[in-house]
């Protein structure tokens, strides 16, 4: 019996009226997604990748077509189901972190529980265990102002993962960071998804992040061009600390070589020399 898709989206179509002109943002556009696939959306900029976002979360209305969540036509959702159906399902990543800059990292992360009804003492504690899992047990009580680019996009991970959401949509995650922090938000956002059977979807331009899914679909001009199976470059946390351990013993077996080849200083040689001598 075949499974019914997690996410399904039925002849998608945005047009975009400026003016006299008609843009067309998504034209015919038919997807399904299952519950725990890790999914990229590909594409240059004006491909209409974020836009098809904006529709699976209900941020925008579609011109023509339907967005289906488990069989359940969501396009036909008022403002106000829609805010409950996001509240309870979706957790977003973004590229520019959306963070409170007047709250700590622990008071953002907590933030959705908070619209949730969740008491005080609750919801804090819940905030310091998912700050703990993504590596920022010391910057718990630190303002966005005070943390650097990748700490910021990991409080916004976290605070996309704290109510262990059905969806996490994650629009250019690691635009702003360097090449190393972007190799372990991707694969921290990845290993969150997969433990928790999350579905993960990806909106990017780059190739290289694209390469962190299981599956790959391109858009070009409002279209998808390709949809394909990819194997996921992300490492596990099992791999991640072996490596890790790894490069620990290398580095200090390199600077254990390093004090055994270190030349003598010529005081201690000629010191030496001296001592040798009166002998």
């Amino acid at each position: 019996m075949e499974k019914t898709p997690f996410i399904e989206i039925r002849g998608l179509k945005k047009v975009y009226k400026l003016g006299k002109e008609r843009v067309v943002a998504l034209d015919d556009i038919n997807l399904t997604i299952q519950r725990g696939e890790i999914c990229c959306i590909l594409g240059t900029s004006g491909s209409g990748k974020s836009t098809l976002l904006n529709m699976m979360a209900g941020l925008e209305r579609p011109t023509k077509g339907k967005v289906l969540y488990s069989n359940k036509d969501v396009t036909r959702f008022d403002e106000r189901r829609w805010a409950l159906f996001r509240q309870k399902n979706i957790g977003f990543v973004f590229q520019s972190y959306n963070l409170m800059t007047g709250l700590s990292g622990v008071e953002n992360v907590a933030m959705p529980l908070m619209f949730r009804g969740m008491d005080k003492d609750k919801r804090t504690r819940i905030a310091k265990e998912v700050l703990r899992e993504v590596g920022l047990g010391n910057r718990m009580k630190h303002k966005p102002t005070q943390m650097s680019g990748g700490q910021q996009q990991r409080v916004g991970i976290a605070r996309a993962f704290v109510t262990n959401p059905k969806i996490v949509f994650a629009d250019e995650p690691t635009g702003n960071l360097d090449s190393k922090t972007t190799t372990e938000v991707m694969e921290l956002m990845v290993n969150k998804s997969r433990e928790n059977n999350q579905t993960f979807i990806l909106v990017t331009h780059d190739n290289g992040i694209a390469r962190y899914a299981d599956r790959i679909v391109t858009i070009v001009d409002g279209k998808i061009v390709r949809d394909e199976k990819n194997e996921s470059i992300a490492r596990t946390r099992e791999q991640i600390a072996s490596d890790n351990a790894q490069e620990v013993r290398q580095q200090a077996a390199a600077e254990e070589e390093t004090e055994v080849s270190a030349p003598i200083p010529a005081d201690e040689a000629a010191a030496n020399m001296s001592t040798e001598g009166a002998e």
